[in-house]
């Protein structure tokens, strides 16, 4: 029986696990894939405050995890595959193995949807992004193309236009389905297109990505771009991790819901970084959310043991 259950070693689990252990509860954070979450596949997190040295995501989730590690904190890597979560003892079950917890901390992240094409994995971090706060300073000055129609990439390119020497935007649609107070900025904006109906077939490249083959998805035409230093961020949605926990918790298109303690509707159960429902994800923002859940979980720990 553990006092505290994180699911997910992304930055808010890991960090709500430093303030758990060093306050001296028995905690466990479950991993099902690599510590650091999406962090882990930036090559730099500059704009995190203290990251003097320019670690990368790698490299910063490493030290929070021997950070929680040096205060007791126990690491596990398991897919939870299933979980009751209503009861006082939370049941949590992978495919081996049965965890109970007197409280649990959801931080399972959302993953960036994929376009699933050809050389887009193999470049994440080297020309292929999904944040444009995270990575456009290193675009400065670069084409830079942004994959989506949505208020997303549309928010994303305007953001992105601050740095690059033109962006273009690739919609697979026959127009931008962005509100339009986006629309009406991109549309003033003279460092920004818009091609239509126009869908990634490949991202092509040696070290860094050096090149795109685009279809247009009426005509069926290819067409191959050739360009030294392109960035190409992908805005199609994010897929939270969720399924697991449908039929308890409250969510709204699967981001779990929670008040400013990090608490769901459910006694016990909290929740932290991109999972929940919130506007802004970054690292800091998730270390945020561990902080403030670590806090409310460990009083509503305090009055279960009184």
């Amino acid at each position: 029986m553990y006092d505290v259950i994180i699911i997910g070693a992304g930055p808010a689990g890991i960090s709500r696990a430093i303030y758990a252990s060093r306050a001296g509860l028995k905690t466990l954070v479950l991993e099902k894939e690599a510590v650091g979450g999406q962090i882990a596949l930036t090559d730099s997190c500059e704009n995190y405050p203290g990251n003097i040295e320019d670690l990368s995501g790698l490299e910063l989730a490493d030290n929070m995890r021997k950070q929680a590690v040096h205060f007791g904190a126990e690491f596990k890597y398991d897919a939870i595959k299933e979980a009751d979560l209503e009861g006082k003892v939370k049941v949590l079950k992978s495919r081996r193995n049965v965890y109970e917890s007197k409280a649990v901390i959801i931080a399972t992240g959302a993953s960036p949807r994929m376009l699933n094409v050809k050389g887009e994995s193999e470049f994440i971090g080297r020309g292929v992004g999904f944040c444009a706060v995270c990575d456009a300073p290193f675009y400065k000055g670069s084409h830079i193309y942004v994959v989506g129609g949505g208020n997303s990439a549309a928010d994303e390119a305007i953001y992105l236009s601050n740095f690059g020497s033109k962006i273009t935007i690739l919609v697979r649609d026959e127009k931008l389905i962005a509100s339009q107070i986006y629309i009406d900025k991109i549309n003033s904006n003279e460092k920004i297109e818009v091609i239509y109906n126009t869908e990634v077939v490949e991202i092509k490249g040696e070290d860094m990505v050096s090149g795109l083959i685009l279809r247009n998805n009426k005509t069926g035409k290819i067409k191959e771009v050739s360009e030294e230093g392109i960035g190409v961020f992908i805005f199609v949605g994010r897929i939270p991790e969720t399924n697991i926990f449908e039929g308890q918790i409250e969510m709204e298109n699967g981001y779990i819901l929670a008040d400013e303690d990090m608490k769901t509707n459910l006694d016990g159960v909290y929740v932290a970084g991109d999972v929940r429902k919130k506007k802004l994800r970054q690292v800091v923002t998730a270390t945020s959310d561990g902080a403030i859940a670590g806090e409310a979980c460990g009083k509503y720990l305090e009055g279960i043991n009184d």
